[in-house]
């Protein structure tokens, strides 16, 4: 977060701050920016470089071009590695990967005297050897991705480039986090230089995230491309020319990698297998979670009996940096008993979280400061000092996180927040933010590391809170043992998902940010990062009623969801942002979606352990299930929230119906009226302040369950199945303790639910598959057949089950059901033991 400071040199930082006092929509030139981009002038672009010759490798073949090395390596048949180095340079090892050794799978070489040729089983390769350039084929030889051979690739100026051939109606996704109110990044300059953009806006160029992985999909067909340079980068995604799209960075190495889908989803799976899949979270992580910059210790406290008292699920109270000791990091206040309220909020049985940031205090007896100092841990100006800027402590040191054993060393302060009983830990401020600094970050030339390992901050930057956040995770291997991690932070490099969790930074009450949040997500979710969200309401300004109502619809939905706002000081409107705070129809509003997100806990859940094992978004853009329908490629303002449910938000202001597209190839059910549409339509759906469109994908079953006031509330022993089918509908469920590894060591249970209607009747049948979680509480199942007619007979295998008078007499006993003529909604309770097909007549 930016919040007020004097400055002494940054013009920026002074415009940032007058917009932060006034509360007035900063303009994209008042947000902070950093320096001017350097551009790629094509005129210097020298004679393109050719293949001398060229040798096979046990794991691809290396090329040589006179006074550069080009190697392409090959890790999958659908994965390779384009590296292009001056002669004798030795490329640095990359932080974005987690899986290093592959096992090269077998290929072939073929020199030919114009081209040479690699043939995996998935892929064809030929490099151009008159001009050096690449063409990715699929293995029937169609065209997937090719260097644009006016430019082709090499270096500018030191400035690694890669010019790539497109077509008009080729699309673009991914990027990580990027401002702007459209999925379809083509057509676009985009930048990557983690910056703290304190209240940016759609027409901000650099945010606080820098992911350059990036997806191309044409002729339905995916690839994905991850630009593994940390220097600031550009990506010009066909702004300049129909024909081609181009990205370089300031310094560094050319090295890229191409994989192949042809289905996003297995882009995306690839592109995780490469960069980490994010882990299973931690079940308390997934509820609601409330925080604001200025809480008091009183106000904490308060606002989380408040959310009791009024029976609004929430699971975690968030401690900004008013907890510490002057913002002193591992320290708690003195003078304000936060140690007090953070008892009071567990003996709630909530959970609680507190921010970090990488500065330390400057001070003699700062116990950090001081163990940093002696063990020389600090970043270094180019003499040799220890680099100090100022941050909210006042004059601050920063960690050299580039070192391990620095890393090592951070990760064990963590005692002082996990022994008060701190759940999760938030790390901010980690661009790195340097109040008095150029650009309010370091110089470009501060110094990292040491030895062969020496770098500037120009190199490093990008790649400074991916570093602490895996020693924030470290932390938690240190002191909660088999215990899930929860870390959040704001600033991330490809592959940080393996650590953390994102929130997209500082953003605005207004409707702008809404729209912009839903195609922001998207993005982020196409760039390997499933868990994310945005603070709901807004966190610079205010929100009026209506749009904290939308936000919260939204919200509600989102993969992390936190109500997050600023300091009262920096707003001219001094009001709370909790639900309750805007009269009784948007606290019912709040409390009917919040309460929606915790019946759908076990669905979302579920939708995380997809995301650990294929790195599939939870969030999802309409195209990454529906690339086949062209008309999705570009809908920014609606969402699949997992794999059945799709949300139509409204986010304009005062908007009361809108259109929503139904992707073809399904048929698509209103979840609030049942009312069923054919896919591959436009349709008007009324939407009052108190309805969030939302449609269901047929032939479907989301597991949900009861209403719980926190997670833990209470053991899941019915799982709902909520059904709708006219042919055949299968679900995998896996159950496990949500909270700690063990999952890693069998320990969890994976049943596969089948509802199938043929021939007038309905069948259910599970096939338990894993039964490894011995302490499931898990005793009977509710199958939801939704449109259903009314059943003659439901029997399990030859036992009939008994018609109940009600619904809640059924749910007092198992092999019973219950129909209700008014919903049309069938009602079979399950013993989960039954191993027979049920059979409804």
């Amino acid at each position: 977060m930016f919040k007020k400071r004097f400055v002494r040199n940054t013009f920026s930082v002074m415009a940032a701050a007058t917009v932060a006092l006034t509360a007035v929509a900063p303009s994209a030139a008042a947000v902070t920016q950093p320096e001017p981009d350097t551009e790629l002038n094509k005129e210097n672009i020298k004679q393109p470089l050719s293949v001398k010759s060229a040798k096979k490798l046990k794991d691809g073949v290396r090329f040589d071009l006179g006074t550069h090395t080009a190697t392409i390596s090959i890790f999958a048949g659908d994965l390779a590695k384009v590296s292009l180095l001056q002669k004798g340079e030795k490329e640095r090892p990359s932080r974005a990967l987690a899986k290093k050794d592959w096992g090269t799978p077998s290929f072939k070489a073929i020199d030919t005297p114009l081209k040479y040729i690699i043939k995996t089983d998935e892929l064809i390769i030929e490099v151009k050897k008159d001009t050096f350039g690449v063409k990715f084929m699929d293995k029937a030889g169609n065209v997937i991705n090719e260097d644009y051979m006016k430019y082709g690739s090499g270096y500018e100026n030191d400035k690694p480039f890669v010019f790539k051939k497109t077509q008009k109606d080729e699309a673009f996704y991914g990027f990580g986090e990027q401002a702007g109110l459209n999925l379809n990044q083509r057509g676009h300059e985009i930048g990557m230089w983690n910056t703290d953009a304190y209240a940016y806006n759609k027409d901000t160029k650099y945010l606080y995230t820098s992911i350059p992985f990036f997806m191309g999909l044409k002729n339905d067909k995916a690839y994905g491309i991850l630009f593994d340079n940390t220097n600031r980068s550009y990506f010009n995604m066909a702004q300049e020319s129909d024909d081609y799209y181009y990205f370089y960075a300031n310094d560094g190495s050319l090295t890229y990698y191409f994989m192949n889908g042809p289905e996003i989803s297995d882009v995306l799976d690839r592109y995780t297998d490469l960069t980490g899949k994010a882990e299973k979270p931690a079940a308390w992580s997934l509820g609601f979670h409330q925080s604001k910059w200025g809480y008091t210790p009183e106000e904490i406290v308060n606002v989380a009996k408040t959310y009791k008292e009024k029976n609004i699920p929430l699971d975690t109270m968030h401690f900004d940096i008013d907890y510490m000791d002057g913002y002193r990091v591992f320290t708690w206040n003195k003078e304000q008993d936060y140690l007090g309220a953070l008892k009071q909020v567990k003996d709630m049985g909530l959970n609680a979280i507190a921010i970090n940031d990488p500065a330390v205090k400057v001070d003699e007896n700062n116990i950090t400061y001081k163990e940093g100092t002696e063990k020389d841990y600090w970043a270094k100006n180019p003499d040799g000092t220890n680099f100090v800027g100022e941050v909210w402590p006042g004059d601050s040191v920063f960690p050299d996180f580039s070192k391990p054993e620095v890393r090592d060393w951070w990760a064990k302060k963590h005692n002082t927040l996990f022994d008060a009983g701190i759940d999760g830990i938030w790390n901010d401020m980690n661009e790195p933010a340097v109040f008095d600094g150029p650009y309010h970050t370091m110089p470009l030339d501060v110094e990292f590391g040491e030895g062969a390992n020496k770098m500037k901050h120009t190199e490093y930057h990008n790649l400074y809170g991916h570093d602490e956040a895996e020693a924030t995770y470290n932390a938690f291997k240190l002191y909660k043992d088999n215990q899930r991690p929860f870390v959040l932070t704001r600033d991330m490099y490809a592959g940080t998902q393996r650590y953390a969790a994102l929130w997209t930074g500082d953003n605005v009450s207004n409707w702008e940010h809404l729209q912009m949040s839903i195609p922001m997500n998207a993005n982020v979710g196409l760039s390997g990062v499933a868990f994310v969200g945005n603070d709901i309401g807004g966190f610079a300004q205010r929100p009026t009623a209506e749009l904290f109502a939308r936000w919260i619809q939204v919200g509600a939905l989102l993969p992390f969801a936190r109500d997050h706002y600023d300091s009262d000081a920096k707003s001219e409107v001094k009001v709370g942002q909790e639900p309750w705070q805007y009269g009784q129809q948007v606290e019912d509003i709040s409390r009917k979606y919040i309460e929606l997100r915790y019946q759908l806990l076990p669905y979302l859940y579920n939708a995380f352990v997809k995301a650990s094992e294929n790195g599939a978004p939870v969030q999802q853009p309409l195209v990454y299930q529906f690339q086949d329908d062209e008309n999705t490629y570009d809908i920014s303002d609606q969402f699949m929230f997992g794999d059945n449910l799709m949300a139509a938000p409204v986010v304009e202001e005062g908007q009361t119906s809108r259109q929503v597209y139904l992707p073809k190839g399904e048929n698509w059910v209103d979840y609030w009226t049942g009312k069923e549409y054919k896919g591959g339509q436009t349709i008007t759906r009324q939407a009052d302040l108190e309805t969030m469109p939302l449609f269901v994908k047929k032939n479907t079953i989301t597991p949900m369950r009861e209403v719980q006031q926190q997670t833990d509330e209470k053991p899941l022993t019915n799982l709902v199945l909520d059904t709708y089918v006219d042919r055949e509908a299968t679900y995998t469920f896996t159950e496990d303790d949500g909270a700690t590894y063990d999952y890693k060591d069998g320990e969890f249970n994976e049943t596969i639910f089948t509802v199938k209607k043929k021939l007038g009747k309905i069948e259910f049948k599970q096939e338990k598959t894993v039964e490894g979680y011995e302490d499931s509480k898990l005793a009977s199942y509710t199958l939801k057949l939704n449109g259903a007619a009314a059943p003659r007979s439901v029997k399990g295998g030859s036992m009939k089950y008994a018609a109940a008078k009600s619904l809640a007499d059924m749910n007092e006993e198992a092999g019973t059901y219950f129909y209700d003529k008014n919903t049309k909604k069938l009602y079979v309770h399950i013993p989960v033991d039954e191993d027979q097909k049920v059979t409804i007549k």
